[in-house]
């Protein structure tokens, strides 16, 4: 019998329109617990495909699909042309199903926060009316504000900071100079699989992007993981690639 896959997370590549179906990749992480002496894996890209009526009906668009996380239920399959599975592997889609962002549950319990907010802010100015030497403390508070308003606007001036890693595969930390990474002797003995090396090529040149951060020693810049996208990286001459670190023990 087939076997079944359900996968949840985001879109990572763009929406593709076919015939009669879309496609579009997405990854998820391996296990965080993997036996003793097996390395833990890190991704596993997968490319996902959805007969059009059943894509419409979630509402989701080529747009929101990068934003929106969603459940995929499935099958597996390998018979798929390298040309539109970029993913390592492909999944035929039974069920999309879009699930609840965690800011629409939020949204529905500001209301009672603001009434509290409201009403504790009425007691605070009635308070000063039989009080006059209350309002002469309070007045000093007031001059405390604009730095609170100036911390908010420092945070925000960040927020672009982070809004730079956008464009990068999810779960990068950083992005760090080609030239500065260090490669082990173990991996330069090795040859990375040529069909897989290509996909991932074919995946830079369609989205100017790696499909999956490197992995990298914190300090020492030694490469730990991800050598066939070194390879790739090397052969389309990127400058920088994007990275995650992996602190030493």
């Amino acid at each position: 019998m087939p076997h079944k896959i359900t996968l949840t997370g985001l879109a990572t590549g763009p929406l593709r329109e076919y015939d009669r179906y879309v496609a579009f990749d997405m990854r998820e992480k391996g296990s965080p617990s993997a036996p003793k002496g097996l390395k833990k894996s890190t991704f596993i890209s997968y490319t996902v495909f959805v007969a059009k009526k059943a894509f419409n009906k979630t509402g989701l668009t080529k747009k929101s699909i990068m934003h929106e996380k969603i459940l995929i239920q499935g099958e597996p399959t390998l018979d798929i042309p390298i040309d539109e599975c970029p993913g390592e592997v492909g999944v035929i889609c039974f069920q999309i199903t879009v699930l609840p962002n965690k800011n629409d549950k939020e949204a529905s319990a500001p209301p009672q926060e603001q009434n509290n907010k409201e009403s504790t802010k009425q007691q605070e100015e009635q308070v000063p009316v039989s009080q006059p030497v209350a309002n002469e403390q309070k007045k000093e508070p007031e001059s405390v504000q604009p730095e609170v308003k100036e911390t908010t606007v420092q945070e925000k001036k960040a927020e672009p900071q982070k809004k730079q890693m956008t464009n990068q595969p999810k779960g990068t930390q950083d992005l760090l100079s080609f030239d500065d990474i260090i490669v082990p002797e173990e991996f330069l003995k090795t040859r990375p699989n040529p069909e897989k090396t290509q996909k991932v090529i074919d995946f830079v040149k369609r989205t100017g992007r790696l499909d999956e951060p490197l992995t990298i020693e914190k300090g020492s810049n030694v490469l730990k993981d991800g050598y066939r996208r070194y390879v790739v990286a090397k052969t389309v001459k990127m400058d920088k690639v994007p990275v995650v670190y992996e602190y030493q023990k």
